[in-house]
């Protein structure tokens, strides 16, 4: 039988949770968006909150809180999103000086690419910031209808963006949508990784993760495959998260100052972990070397 599950988790805020769960230390990542002031608005807050993620919500006293229903069936997902209050955040909020100190003692900072329907004059004013200050600014391309329908959005981000995060069928739209003229994943993460750039105080690396196969890490016109350890197909419970965790990983090191390979392997690792889980969820401890 398949089963429904609501969801109120948001794709940043699920990688903030295993950045959090890896480090085991408190208040090393903060959050924000756009909640109502409502039961779940409240209950999102309460349970990042005991997950470790410091918190900075805009309460939109007029929409309700968003929510998402997905359907799973065996190791198969579908999921319905009701956005509601997540597409009403504003650039008034981040700008306000209480709120903008969060951006400012943020050394690395990621946005999901489907901020890139809400607001993108608050993605181009935090990224500017992190290439005046050279801070490292990450974005996911999160889902292929992003690289279609808001490729202005996307393009206008875009040079700001020092690591880009993406799956292959995400990699093969952008390559699509903007004529490269090529479906080679790791030709098209090299093609990506050369497109104009804001700051020049680092490349950009463009990391493509393709389920059990390498991920692909394209940088400076070279590209480093990193194959997983796959899982025996019976482990995996609900692959909801995956991405989010492979991001959650990857940065939970790139703070730390480790090399790429290392970044990738605990990308990996986070992502092994939730897939065995039923949401984004993680055990109490990680036992990651």
């Amino acid at each position: 039988m398949p089963k429904a599950i609501k969801r109120r988790d948001t794709a940043p805020l699920q990688g903030l949770k295993a950045i959090k769960w890896l480090l085991q230390s408190p208040k090393a990542t903060a959050y924000t968006g756009c909640i109502g002031n409502d039961v779940f608005g409240r209950k999102l807050s309460e349970r990042a909150t005991s997950d470790g993620v410091t918190v900075n919500y805009m309460i939109d006293q007029d929409t309700a809180t968003g929510t998402c229903a997905v359907l799973i069936t065996g190791k198969d997902r579908s999921l319905v999103a009701n956005l509601s209050a997540a597409n009403c955040y504003k650039k008034e909020h981040i700008i306000q000086t209480s709120n903008w100190a969060f951006v400012e003692r943020a050394q690395v900072i990621y946005i999901a690419g489907f901020f890139l329907t809400v607001s993108t004059d608050t993605i181009l004013e935090v990224g500017q910031h992190c290439a005046v200050k050279q801070k490292t600014f990450c974005m996911n391309l999160s889902a292929p209808f992003l690289c279609e329908f808001f490729k202005e959005q996307m393009m206008e981000a875009l040079p700001y963006v020092d690591i880009l995060f993406g799956n292959e069928t995400e990699a093969a739209t952008f390559s699509r949508i903007h004529e490269f003229k090529t479906e080679d994943i790791s030709d098209i993460a090299v093609k990506i990784s050369a497109l104009p750039k804001a700051s020049s105080h680092c490349s950009r690396t463009v990391v493509i993760t393709q389920g059990k196969d390498p991920v692909i890490v394209a940088q400076d016109g070279q590209i480093n495959k990193f194959p997983i350890v796959p899982l025996d197909s019976d482990s995996i419970l609900d692959t909801n998260g995956a991405g989010d965790a492979f991001a959650g990983g990857f940065l939970s090191q790139l703070v730390q100052g480790k090399p790429i390979p290392e970044c990738v392997r605990c990308g990996t690792y986070a992502a092994s972990i939730v897939i065995q889980h039923s949401g984004c969820t993680f055990p109490p401890t990680q036992d990651y070397s």
